[in-house]
């Protein structure tokens, strides 16, 4: 048997057990185990959420299908009404998220996000730190606004190349260390770019939301704050992973030179920069500036207004608002080289609407957890780690969510997570953001294996990254991540979100 079919049978096998193992699980949890007699809603939202975790894990049926048992199980248990629970899964954070993919989409049809990456990659120069720095920043830069998928996907031609040329000239054998080196970079760069923006990885938004689901009450996570916090942190993780790969696979006794034609032949294709790449760049950053200055930013003792205030109503606005209007515009403006509009619907249906499914399935797991008291419940269950130190505790969790996406979807585990965190923050008397926002990071921190993100399963697709060097070089990245994301909450996050140890906040109240 081929090994591609062994993947496949114990995929399969996954998939058998898990359409047995979660209804099983399912019952039991209903029908054996005596979690709140008083309230049999919380025995029957945790059996939705055992059931739906252990399909989302072994991907029994798609993950996007499982995310639709709420709709049904909700009204039929007695948790929620129907009508309550299906405007959930379409919202404003779901808004955010397809205007800005809208717009990516845009970047990608005009070839706008590759003329970016080589101007970043030629601005840096050559040598072989710098071309991995180059591609890392180039790719880390677009993975802020375009799928780490497809980022990865437009990055890796462009390395192979230059690895090609380089093998030319020095020989494989020298060169391979270095080139499974760039590649491993492009992979890890991709997803820690994504966590610099709230549309840049998909735990973001879902964290917003479950966010205001858990505790109404909460201080808006706008696009700007988490940017705030967001961007420190790639671009120290960034820094950090460049310089661990030069010193593992680009060590300075080893030295080649790189041939930056590679580079401008590619620029030199794409040409002089069209009327309609212009176009997208201006809606591109529209939508950036109107994101970050749509509320008042105080810089100690001056405020700069933000621009919502011309408006009648600006509480009206919010970041998904922005996001469908710049989308629209892309609808309306014309094309001057093909007949019809910047976007067409055909581009769109290339958005990943199965993702969109998921973040409502999270949303309305959410909304249970809170309306049926599963979440006050667990919050009882966990108040005997009141004790434990904060920076302890998050580190854990920190721990948890990177080994666990390695192996399961970091949106699906996300949304299981989020909500027990919340309830654990309520339970122990801290700030729910300092549980919350570290799991959310650390669920795109999975480094080790091929299956854990999109992008290390297509540098390993190439043939020239091996198993065994990707799993060394995760572990050193995950456990990086891990001390990284603590130290960001407590430095950063603390200032941009007014997280205090001690404080236990006054919205936190009112959820959990």
């Amino acid at each position: 048997m081929k090994s591609i079919d062994r993947v496949e049978y114990a995929s399969s096998v996954k998939c058998r057990i898990g359409l047995i193992l979660g209804p099983a699980l399912a019952l039991i949890l209903l029908y054996a185990v005596k979690m709140d007699p008083a309230n049999p809603l919380v025995a029957r939202t945790a059996a939705v959420a055992v059931l739906m975790a252990v399909w989302w894990i072994t991907e029994a049926i798609p993950i996007a299908a499982t995310a639709l048992l709420p709709v049904v199980l909700f009204p039929l248990a007695g948790i929620m009404k129907g009508k309550i629970v299906a405007p959930i899964y379409f919202n404003h954070v779901i808004f955010l998220f397809i205007g800005g993919f809208i717009v990516a989409l845009a970047m990608q049809k005009w070839e706008l996000h590759r003329r970016i990456a080589l101007r970043i990659i030629l601005l840096i120069g050559a040598g072989q730190r710098r071309i991995m720095l180059g591609f890392m920043a180039a790719t880390a830069f677009l993975s802020m606004w375009i799928s780490n998928t497809a980022t990865t996907m437009m990055m890796v031609p462009i390395a192979l190349a230059i690895i090609v040329k380089l093998e030319e000239s020095y020989g494989c054998e020298r060169v391979g260390r270095f080139s499974m080196g760039l590649l491993i970079g492009i992979a890890y760069a991709a997803s820690i770019g994504g966590t610099a923006t709230l549309i840049g990885t998909p735990p973001n938004p879902l964290f917003v939301q479950v966010l205001s689901i858990s505790f109404p009450q909460a201080p808006d996570i706008t696009f700007a704050s988490w940017f705030l916090f967001g961007l420190p942190f790639a671009v120290l993780f960034l820094a950090v992973s460049w310089w661990l790969l030069s010193l593992l696979f680009a060590p300075r006794r080893e030295k080649f030179d790189v041939d930056e034609t590679v580079f401008r032949a590619e620029l030199s294709r794409l040409g002089k920069m069209p009327y309609e790449e212009i176009a997208v760049l201006v809606a591109f950053i529209l939508m950036a500036l109107l994101w970050m200055f749509r509320n008042d930013i105080p810089l100690g003792s001056f405020i700069i207004p933000g621009w919502i205030r011309l408006l009648p109503v600006p509480d009206f606005i919010d970041d998904g608002t922005i996001a469908i209007m710049v989308a629209l515009l892309l609808f309306l403006i014309p094309s001057r080289s093909r007949p019809g509009r910047l976007m067409d619907w055909k581009s769109v249906r290339e958005l990943p609407w199965g993702i969109v499914l998921l973040f409502g399935g999270g949303f309305a797991l959410a909304s249970g957890f809170k309306e049926s008291g599963l979440s006050l419940w667990l919050g009882g269950q966990l108040t005997g780690l009141e004790g434990m130190p904060a920076p302890l505790m998050i580190s854990l969790i920190c721990f948890m969510m990177t080994f666990l996406t390695e192996l399961t979807s970091n949106t699906a585990t996300t949304e299981m997570i989020l909500p027990i965190l919340g309830s654990l923050a309520v339970a122990i008397r801290l700030n729910p953001l300092l549980l919350m926002i570290p799991a959310t990071l650390s669920a795109s921190c999975a480094f080790m294996l091929p299956v854990a993100t999109p992008p290390n399963a297509i540098i390993f697709g190439t043939n020239r990254v091996s198993m065994s060097g990707l799993a060394k070089t995760g572990v050193v990245f995950n456990l990086a991540g891990i001390l990284l994301v603590t130290l960001s909450v407590f430095l950063v996050g603390a200032l941009v979100f007014n997280i205090s140890l001690h404080e236990f906040p006054a919205w936190a109240n009112t959820g959990g």
